[in-house]
């Protein structure tokens, strides 16, 4: 009967056993690792050249609708007549600072108490569970809750859709603020206790100033985010075909405007459309380039 030693002991070097199954097992790894390669090189080119045809098809047929058409100075025009999109250019612009203006600093504010201040209360993690709820949160229940909060028995108005995209603004600067944040080293934090800081002033004048380019990101990212958001607005600040800057009242908007146009029959409302779509498109994408180069930046330093 064979001991344990024997039964555990290594194969001879001279049976080659060993060397011809690590070869085995090599070569598995080696096809798997290619087979995983090309399913993720697939998965990759078939989402790219989506992405491409769509951008292609929406750069040529916007590029159209802004040559051809007053885009920047005619409002929005009856069916079958001439016009621009001034006036719900201008409402998307409003709109948009004003969610941002609204929404940047109380997310600001509670990103650096989640991240400064609420180590182990009640309080930080109740709000931090609440923030995660509100980012997966569809921004057409948002606009549900605006809409029964200030519009249902009142009307509709660009104070409204404001309110709406401030919520969708929150939780996004919340993220990113904390998460920032946590990424500044404990080092600089105690450096600043040893010269006798405040913590106030450490984290105004040393961690935040640490994190600064990671916050510019998320609040330009918040800022793309809400940019071509289209179902708050549906039920906050619905449209309006005439050149208005009164946030009490509806108020003109692209991603409104673009659903209108494309849903109607006439052949000059979908061109413009396809030019409010090129606009939209283009604001996310240099929004979204400077903030990965601001973060850039950021980390490089």
């Amino acid at each position: 009967m064979l001991s344990n030693n024997t039964i555990n002991a290594p194969l001879p070097a001279n049976t080659g056993f060993e060397g011809r199954y690590n070869r085995s097992l090599y070569n598995k790894r080696r096809w798997a690792n290619k087979i995983g390669l090309g399913f993720a090189m697939s998965a990759m080119v078939f989402g790219l050249f989506w992405l491409f045809w769509i951008l292609f098809t929406l750069f040529i047929e916007g590029f159209q609708g802004l040559i051809q058409l007053p885009v920047f100075t005619a409002d929005t025009p009856p069916p079958m007549s001439v016009g621009g999109l001034r006036n719900a250019i201008v409402g998307s612009v409003m709109l948009a600072f004003s969610g941002l203006l609204i929404g940047a600093p109380i997310g600001l504010m509670t990103g650096i108490y989640l991240s400064e201040f609420s180590q182990g209360s009640m309080l930080g993690k109740v709000t931090r569970f609440l923030n995660d709820i509100l980012l997966s949160a569809p921004s057409i229940v948002i606009g549900l809750f605006i809409y029964a909060l200030m519009v249902k028995g009142q009307n509709f108005s660009g104070w409204a859709g404001a309110l709406a995209l401030a919520l969708i603004v929150i939780p996004v600067v919340v993220r990113t603020t904390e998460n920032m944040l946590n990424l500044v080293p404990n080092s600089i934090r105690e450096a600043a206790y040893a010269l006798g800081t405040p913590k106030w002033k450490m984290v105004t004048q040393v961690t935040i100033k640490a994190a600064k380019a990671g916050l510019t990101t998320g609040v330009l990212l918040a800022f793309a985010r809400i940019t071509g958001e289209t179902a708050p607005l549906l039920f906050t600040a619905l449209n309006n075909q005439y050149f208005s800057t009164d946030m009490s009242q509806p108020l003109a908007n692209l991603p409104n405007t673009i659903y209108q146009f494309a849903m109607s029959p006439y052949e000059n409302w979908h061109t413009l459309a396809w030019a409010a779509a090129l606009l939209i498109t283009a604001s996310v994408l240099v929004l979204n380039v400077t903030a990965r180069f601001i973060g850039a930046r950021g980390q490089v330093k």
